[in-house]
């Protein structure tokens, strides 16, 4: 055993210097881009970002609460009742990121967040009557005309600004109060996702990345973000779709038909929620009609009002290369995308993936296997690598390698490789990326036990540097 878990550290090592080496290349490669005017309309590329040292009335208590879930975190989420830790996760995701907010300041960090001209708010004086905004959404996408959408109203469908007219509507439309929502909102991916492994069969995992998503760095952006919402909605959806019973995955279904109605980007979260279906014990048909039918409600709903996904995403394309991104050059950002999201998901993300990848594989030839040479085993054998958590309860999973964790967390990395391949997020994935993200965190589960702290204090530390080294308030 010892031989192996040294082998996998050595592994874990070497996938961690080949993100230091990824990261270097796209932080030297961009400044020598930007030195020439190459067009990546990214001061800090890869990151969407000016450097600008600096510290914030949020400084202190976000080292104090890192170092206090580094500490005390994996202990924690091993023995607290799951309720309580659920309670716990919450309220600590939203300590950490309205504390790395004000690192920035009240008004930068928060308050004047979302009222830029770029920003949803904007746009919401000009709602008055909502049947007459979605019926004429799409005439408004393209840019260069008296009417046109502001930047992220219009790179969205219309259910991202209803969001906000719906804020708006019951008296939190100001500022302050709409950054506040997208935080409590946005930290409920720490209950979500945990309760998705959990429905799954797996509540060692879900265990054990509640902290990894409470230091998650992506808090940097998901702080007074929709794409935090975003976040939220997608993992919500996705923890319903977990759920057994009749209902449970109609409901997640409708959250999806939501979600795909706030980002054309979150279209791919379809991977996602096939690969929860696919996972479920039991009516796995039934899961995936009663969720299809959800999905459907809400797009007919918005048809129904006059805006049809297919037509709004064919104008948001055609709006993406108006703007900066006919200027990016794809040769960069098709990798140096990559270094901006593992800034957003931390160092762990690498390594845990890396992990992941030996199992499936190791599954998939045993899999095969009966089909070659005739054997009628159908499960491959236990994973010597694969990490021993005392504390799990003994209903937990016998092989690790093919769990939830495994199979969500590679999932989501093929969500984020055809984003990323598709050229239509180039830059700012740090935050656009943020609803896939945190289920490639999910592979932590498969990190040794004993390792989990050191692993949490580099989600920590890439999450003050960052924070504290760039300035990231568009």
């Amino acid at each position: 055993m010892t031989r192996h878990l040294t082998a996998g550290r050595r592994r874990d090592l070497t996938v961690l210097a080949v993100e230091a080496a990824l990261l270097a290349a796209a932080v030297a490669v961009g400044a020598v881009l930007n030195h020439h005017d190459a067009g990546l309309h990214a001061d800090a590329a890869p990151l969407y970002a000016t450097w600008r040292p600096h510290f914030g009335w949020g400084t202190l208590p976000a080292v104090l609460l890192a170092g206090g879930v580094v500490a005390r975190g994996p202990h924690l989420a091993r023995r607290l009742p799951w309720p309580w830790l659920l309670a716990a996760g919450w309220l600590a995701t939203v300590a950490w990121t309205l504390s790395l907010a004000l690192v920035d300041g009240w008004r930068a960090g928060l308050t004047e967040r979302l009222t830029v001209q770029a920003e949803y708010l904007h746009e919401v004086p000009r709602v008055r009557d909502l049947p007459t905004m979605l019926a004429g959404f799409t005439e408004r996408i393209l840019d260069f005309r008296p009417d046109s959408w502001s930047t992220h109203t219009a790179g969205h469908p219309p259910g991202a600004l209803l969001v906000f007219v719906g804020l708006d509507r019951i008296g939190l439309g100001n500022g302050t109060a709409a950054a506040l929502a997208c935080v409590l909102v946005g930290a409920t991916v720490t209950v979500s996702v945990p309760l998705t492994l959990r429905a799954l069969g797996d509540e060692p995992a879900a265990r054990a990345v509640l902290p990894f998503l409470v230091l998650l760095p992506g808090a940097v952006w998901a702080g007074a973000s929709a794409d935090g919402i975003f976040a939220a909605v997608v993992a919500a959806g996705l923890a319903l779709l977990a759920r057994p019973g009749r209902w449970a995955p109609g409901v997640g279904g409708l959250l999806l038909g939501v979600a795909l109605h706030l980002s054309y980007g979150l279209v791919l979260a379809g991977l996602l929620a096939l690969t929860v279906l696919a996972l479920r014990s039991a009516d796995r048909i039934r899961a995936l009609c009663t969720a299809g039918l959800g999905v459907a409600a809400v797009t007919a709903v918005f048809v129904g009002y006059g805006f049809w996904w297919l037509d709004g995403y064919h104008l948001v394309v055609r709006r993406y290369y108006q703007g900066w991104a006919a200027d990016r050059p794809y040769a960069y950002w098709v990798w140096a995308n990559l270094a901006a999201l593992l800034l957003s998901t931390g160092p762990v993300a690498g390594p845990a993936l890396a992990r992941t990848l030996r199992p499936a594989l190791a599954t998939a030839r045993a899999r095969i296997a009966p089909l070659t040479h005739g054997s009628t085993r159908t499960t491959a054998p236990a994973d010597a690598d694969a990490p021993i958590d005392a504390a799990a309860p003994a209903t937990a999973p016998t092989d690790v390698r093919t769990g939830p964790a495994v199979w969500l967390s590679l999932a989501a990395a093929l969500t984020v490789a055809a984003a990323d391949v598709s050229g239509l997020s180039k830059a700012e994935v740090e935050r656009i990326w943020l609803p896939f993200a945190v289920w490639l965190l999910v592979a932590v589960a498969r990190l040794p036990a004993g390792d989990r702290r050191w692993w949490l204090a580099g989600q920590g530390v890439t999450a003050l540097a960052v924070n504290h080294l760039l300035w990231t308030v568009s």
